[in-house]
């Protein structure tokens, strides 16, 4: 699709098609739309972005929340979403050892246990051995400070997907 095809779309398919941009959230791409056209997809990203950080702290952890765990029960379960299915398999997290699939799920469950969401990463560019090194070295932040990652985490795979979705 083209920048110039989504400027165009009515409201209810605009928000669509950017609905699952911010994972499971539409409510970023409703909260945009009344800011069209955009000039670019990086200027539609940063009003995303902008909608993400005006929002309330409530919202902000819900949209936190709405992201999987890395190779975690949904992905066993086959429950990602399209998007979700894809980075992970990109990164190789289909494809992990017994061993590194025990490390992401201790890893998984002490940075729940710690922050109360999911530990957030773009993947696309790791591979499984990056992937468990950020998991391990994030588990020592302070709570704010992860808080504050897993949105600017949230902000690199929305641009990721973006991109993957639009032609400027």
């Amino acid at each position: 699709m083209t920048l110039d095809q989504l400027n165009h779309l009515d409201h209810a398919a605009f928000v669509a098609t950017l609905g699952g941009i911010f994972e499971h959230s539409p409510w970023v791409a409703e909260r945009v739309v009344a800011q069209r056209p955009f000039a670019s997809v990086d200027a539609l990203h940063g009003a995303m972005c902008a909608v993400v950080d005006d929002a309330s702290e409530a919202e902000q952890l819900a949209l936190i929340r709405a992201h999987p765990q890395l190779a975690g029960k949904a992905a066993i379960r086959n429950e990602l979403t399209a998007a979700s299915r894809s980075e992970q398999r990109g990164a190789g997290l289909d494809q992990c050892s017994p061993d590194e699939f025990t490390r992401i799920t201790e890893l998984n469950d002490a940075y729940q246990q710690r922050f109360g969401f999911p530990f957030i990463l773009a993947v696309r560019g790791h591979g499984r051995d990056s992937i468990i090194a950020n998991m391990a070295e994030r588990l020592n932040n302070a709570p704010t400070h992860e808080h504050d990652e897993a949105l600017r985490q949230i902000a690199r795979i929305a641009r990721f997907r973006l991109s993957d979705l639009i032609q400027d």
